[in-house]
């Protein structure tokens, strides 16, 4: 049988079952209607057409037992949490696998709205065409708003017979209050993205590091418009004399000012520090900032109460899911099983983990090491395969920042006080504690889908390309079927010291004659050097001495959004339908029961129990899950025991090994060339003539620069044009650490 045409990855018999693929089929159905209606709805409102129909709803809804604001939260908040319920029930009746089979070479070209880069540069970075799509719609939607709030803005002004003067106070607040309502409609979506276990980007297979632009296009919406809304009401206030008297204002019924303006002020801190030059200069600044989004939510809802802010209660509930998941997580430490540093000054860090954990390749982890500082966490690309072993995870960080140099001087001093000849008091000696959350990436390993992949790196780049590399061999070594039959690595250094990064995967030892099995070329271009040094033949082997911290035998925790569908369908499930009884128990033994009508005090009960349910519903299932993945780690580890007392996965060589020549086998595949730049329009031609047509994935992991140099001749190329051409698929993954 053509190992091609076998699924990459085996499933359950009753997936594959004509009753699942129906249940599947519906549950797209009416989450794709679901999702057009909302969205079709949000871009109505702004006009009288919008309007008129949340004026009919609410007067249909209102009179229910959750009043005017259950109205609201149904039409607006509702529908994300309806379809993120549904989407936990695909992905459970789903099943943990993805089937890949082989594509068929169409005779036209095609074109692929989420991989082809439409745009490479502008303020945006590189942008495929499924995102500038995104792009131009709310584009037009903030236009399109403008427009229809000013056009109801004048037709109020006809109800006041004031003095022009007074009349024109009234239509700059009115106008605020405008600007407002388009903030909060942006907001809708503001929390969707920054949710890294979310179950809607697991759905769509988008993965955090990639959302994580859209979070960023629409903060800086949302604060546009909120800072319109204040500075519209500053002005008119100013203007009739009474700034200071309004703007301590806290009315008990209506908008509460004082808490918009604190939400106002922390939100703009926000904003300022995450600009990508103060980002990129001053990086603790940024983070500990943004910590400000607590005060950001909880002053808003203060000021809008609870009607208003059911408008964006349904991304923050789902963004809280998310944030408490990752908090239980991230409590517990996990082992160093061993740490080490590159001739370059590249650390690697072997973590434990248990062997119940899956995750793919191409993932990433965020790492906090408490000897360094409590709150910074760092995102670094796994550079190990889910193959490579049941008990860690490695991850290459490269010294670039203040965070990275004390790590290196932390490891340093373990390593010296491994060889001091007396022993140091317990409390004198060195230590490093780590804490993880993660891993996160793609839902689907996506590399497998191809037959033919161009891996771009720079520099530290080249991380999560040694976690494809190593995946591919594993499943070429025990025969798994593998659609990758041809590899090209392009690699771009700047200095011959950055070779020894190499050495964080050894190719011939995970699949001897590798060669017979798989086409791998491996091109390697130093900018800034004009010839070899002496020493470069052999700076790929080099390696510093390993350092094994004390462990204690806790790997990382299970509790991850993307680790098991069940437990995290249930975790999402059970906190959402605890919300409901605890927001309709709220409403029948105390707000309808006192007649609680005080805006920001509703606003405030509201969010408490958003916060309340995810704590005590989603808490226990979280206590379940994690009893669940102790028990069925520990069962796993006494059926399949890899690991020793030192932490370190036994490793037994394959007979195939004997007599054969490593380092002939590597220098087969590597090429080196001394002070050139690649050039991709070659490379891409160059491809034409040796891989013809077929279906070829394009990754590029590096710096912004990089990824614009490989879009730009994506897009330019003419395999585009042509359908005896490769089609690539392009997609970045990288960090702006």
């Amino acid at each position: 049988m053509d190992e091609h045409k076998t699924p990459l990855l085996s499933k359950e018999s009753s997936s594959s079952s004509l009753v699942i693929s129906s249940l599947k089929w519906i549950l797209k159905v009416v989450m794709s209607v679901i999702f057009v209606s909302w969205v079709v709805f949000i871009m109505m409102y702004p006009g009288n057409l919008g309007d008129r129909f949340l004026l009919n709803w609410r007067a249909v809804s209102s009179k229910t037992l959750f009043g005017t604001t259950g109205s609201l939260f149904l039409i607006f908040s509702g529908p994300i949490l309806v379809i993120s319920v549904l989407a936990s029930l695909y992905m459970i009746i789903s099943g943990e696998e993805v089937v890949f089979t082989k594509k068929k070479i169409s005779k036209f070209p095609r074109f692929r709205l989420w991989t082809f880069p439409i745009l490479v540069d502008g303020p945006f970075g590189v942008v495929s065409a499924a995102e500038f799509l995104g792009i131009i719609i709310f584009s037009v939607f903030f236009l399109w708003a403008i427009y229809a709030f000013t056009l109801r803005n004048l037709d109020l002004l006809k109800y006041f017979h004031d003095f022009a003067h007074s009349q024109s106070l009234l239509l700059l607040e009115i106008t605020g209050l405008r600007f407002g309502m388009i903030g909060l409609l942006c907001m809708v979506f503001l929390f969707l993205p920054i949710s890294r276990g979310s179950i809607l980007l697991r759905l769509i297979d988008i993965p955090f590091e990639h959302a994580t632009r859209y979070h960023v296009w629409l903060g800086h919406t949302t604060m546009a418009f909120f800072s319109l809304h204040g500075f519209c009401y500053v002005v008119a206030w100013t203007i009739e004399g009474r700034l200071l008297e309004l703007i301590f204002e806290w009315k008990a019924i209506g908008i509460a000012v004082l808490p918009g303006v604190i939400s106002l002020v922390a939100g703009l801190l926000m904003w300022v520090t995450s600009l990508h030059t103060v980002r990129k200069l001053y990086f603790e600044l940024f983070f500990y900032t943004h910590q400000l989004y607590v005060v950001f939510v909880v002053f808003l809802a203060l000021h809008v109460g609870d009607y208003l802010f059911s408008i964006v209660a349904g991304g923050i509930f789902l963004f809280i899911l998310d944030r408490f998941l990752r908090f239980c997580q991230s409590r517990r430490t996990v082992d160093v099983i061993s740490a080490k540093s590159l001739p370059c000054g590249t650390l690697e860090l072997v973590l434990s983990k248990p062997p119940n954990m899956r995750y793919n390749a191409l993932s990433f982890i965020f790492l906090q090491v408490r000897e360094l500082s409590w709150l910074q966490w760092h995102p670094f690309s796994v550079s190990s395969s889910p193959l490579d072993g049941n008990h860690h995870v490695a991850v290459l960080i490269k010294v670039l920042g203040g965070w990275t140099a004390k790590l290196k001087d932390q490891l340093s001093k373990l390593y010296e006080s491994e060889n001091q000849s007396q022993l140091l008091s317990p409390h004198s000696y060195p230590k490093i504690t780590t804490s993880v959350e993660g891993p996160y990436g793609h839902e689907s390993p996506y590399h497998l889908a191809y037959e033919n992949l161009v891996l771009v790196a720079g520099g530290i780049g080249i991380t999560p390309f040694f976690a494809i590399l190593s995946d591919i061999l594993h499943r070429k070594r025990d025969g798994k079927a593998c659609l990758p039959s041809k590899v090209l690595v392009i690699w771009a250094i700047k200095n011959s010291d950055e070779l020894s990064l190499l050495s964080a995967i050894d190719i011939p030892s995970i699949c001897p004659f590798f060669s017979k099995k798989l086409n791998l070329e491996l091109n390697i271009y130093v900018t800034r050097q004009s010839e070899p040094l002496l020493e470069d033949g052999m700076v790929h082997k080099m390696v510093n001495p390993c350092i094994k911290p004390r462990i204690n035998g806790c790997p990382m925790s299970v509790l991850v959004g993307t680790g098991d569908n069940i437990w995290s369908g249930l975790y999402l499930i059970s906190s959402t339908i605890g919300f409901v009884l605890m927001i309709t128990l709220l409403d029948i033994f105390y707000i309808n029961k006192y007649n609680i009508t005080t805006w920001w005090y509703k606003g405030l009960l509201l969010l408490v129990c958003m916060v309340a349910s995810v704590l005590i519903f989603g808490g226990l299932v979280v206590i379940f899950w994690h009893f669940w993945g102790h028990k069925t780690g520990e069962v796993e580890a006494n059926g399949n025991d890899k690991v020793d007392l030192s932490g370190d996965e036994t490793h037994h060589p394959s007979a195939e090994l004997k007599g054969l020549d490593i380092e002939e086998d590597v220098q087969s595949f590597t090429s080196i060339r001394y002070g050139t730049r690649p050039h991709f329009k070659e490379i891409f031609e160059s491809l034409n003539g040796k891989w013809g047509s077929v279906d070829v994935g394009v990754i590029v992991c590096g710096p912004a620069s990089l990824q614009t140099s490989v879009a730009k001749e994506i897009r330019s190329h003419s395999i585009w044009r042509s359908p005896n051409h490769p089609l690539f698929h392009f997609n970045s993954h990288s960090f702006d650490l």
